[in-house]
């Protein structure tokens, strides 16, 4: 059980032992070691490793953990996966950080089964939520019901890791296959959303979704349906193109801890995985001009696509971190070349950076470390990965943390001192570059 003092770190909740933090400096001091040419690497490693630790896990009386975001009091499904991932490199070995994983995705499962549409949850049954005024089936558990199809696959993902790492199976319990049964029902649903979902969101403040809540239409692909993308903003054509790509993965890697208890399920899972891949050959690339054939961001099946690119997870630049493709994929090389030049919409240049920004926040030459993180994870030069760094090193603005986005030109202009994501795929990146993968046999 997590429990016990933290040590020098201000927390936010129940804490957890001082092994785990001497732990984590271990590995810290080893990554200091390995990352030597970099200014100030070793140092904001060891700060963005522990932040997530000692800032984001609340550690329950059932075993479970819960993870908030950092500066927003609620747990994504997205996020909190994102953010434990990089302890994966210590779960190997280390039982307290086994048993952290374990109760993160623990957490996870029990909260789909209480909604698989919300992307975001409370600590407990009080009520809050990100917006009030929105009009869609909430609960008091429910902190927002963003529909976003990454959430049902981030999870997944998390859990096939921690059996992979440590051999552990105690998350893969009657929650885990009620979540599955769940999953792949949901996702049974959005194959058709217009005539099969009953999922509808309305926030009167954005004008989303379109048609009183049903959103932009789509026409059936094979493609699975999304109402919002990982930055939590409306898709614009809802079949997502990158988040299309990690459930494929995430469906096969269900079908694997399904095998040999739950052959009905496995074989749901697998038939969503042929279909989705197929549909992605057929819809989901388009012809650029300057590129060549290049995926898209979104399609409607209808002929339209978006062609761009977001900073955040699942994007297009983050296909083989996903197990989506290799990495010298041609069509993806392709892809990257696009996304990583001024023909992607939201890529920004300036004095101190060049990246890749979102919509989220408004128009406007701010990059994201989030982005840049897995520009690094993504390269295939340990040379762009060490520029990746070198940009990101000097993007803390002092904190000693990294932010949300930060300005092109100036990165003491950012917002959100506390993200917990950006910290967790820039330590991953760090220990990625000083040859220690966190998810080394389980790509």
């Amino acid at each position: 059980m997590l429990m016990g003092a933290e040590g020098n770190h201000a927390t936010v909740g129940p804490r957890v032992p001082v092994r785990m933090f001497a732990a984590l400096d271990a590995v810290a001091d080893e990554v200091a070691r390995r990352n030597s040419t970099v200014p100030r690497l070793a140092e904001l490693f060891r700060s963005a490793f522990r932040s997530t630790l000692a800032t984001t896990v609340r550690p329950q009386a059932d075993g479970t953990v819960y993870v908030i975001t950092g500066d927003i009091p609620a747990m994504w499904l997205r996020d909190s996966a994102a953010q434990v991932t990089p302890y994966l490199v210590l779960a190997r070995t280390d039982s307290d950080f086994a048993d952290l994983l374990v109760g993160v995705v623990r957490r996870q499962w029990a909260q789909i089964r209480h909604d698989p549409y919300a992307n975001a949850f409370n600590e407990t049954t009080n009520g809050a939520a990100w917006d009030p005024s929105d009009v869609t089936l909430m609960t008091p558990q429910v902190w927002e019901r963003k529909y976003e199809l990454d959430s049902l696959c981030y999870p997944v993902l998390l859990a096939s890791d921690v059996l992979a790492v440590t051999g552990r199976t105690d998350h893969l319990g009657e929650d885990f296959v009620a979540a599955a049964e769940l999953i792949l029902a949901t996702w049974d649903a959005e194959v058709d959303h217009d005539r099969d979902s009953s999922y509808r969101f309305c926030r009167p403040a954005d004008g989303v979704l379109a048609r009183d809540g049903l959103g932009t239409p789509t026409a059936p692909t094979g493609l699975l349906w999304s109402g919002f993308r990982p930055s939590d903003d409306a898709c614009q054509m809802h079949f997502l193109v990158p988040a299309n790509a990690m459930a494929v993965v995430a469906a096969r890697r269900l079908a694997a801890m399904l095998r040999g208890k739950h052959e009905d399920l496995a074989n749901r899972a697998l038939t969503h995985a042929e279909r989705i891949s197929a549909a992605l050959a057929e819809h989901a690339v388009v012809e650029h001009p300057d590129f060549g054939r290049v995926y898209a961001y979104e399609v409607d099946g209808l002929g339209g696509a978006v062609l761009m690119d977001d900073a955040n997870v699942p994007s297009l630049l983050s296909l083989p971190y996903l197990g989506w493709c290799a990495p010298d994929d041609p069509l993806y090389l392709a892809t990257r070349r696009f996304v990583l030049s001024p023909a992607n919409p939201y890529y920004y240049s300036g004095r101190h950076a060049a990246g890749i920004g979102s919509p989220h926040n408004g128009d406007g030459p701010y990059v994201w470390p989030i982005a840049l993180a897995m520009q690094g994870l993504t390269a295939i030069t340990a040379e762009e990965r060490e520029h990746v760094l070198a940009i990101l090193a000097m993007s803390d603005a002092g904190t000693g943390l990294m932010h949300e986005e930060f300005h092109v030109n100036d990165p003491y202009d950012y917002t959100r001192p506390w993200f917990g994501w950006a910290n967790a795929l820039f330590a991953e990146l760090c220990l990625l570059h000083a040859g220690l993968p966190v998810r080394g046999d389980n790509p």
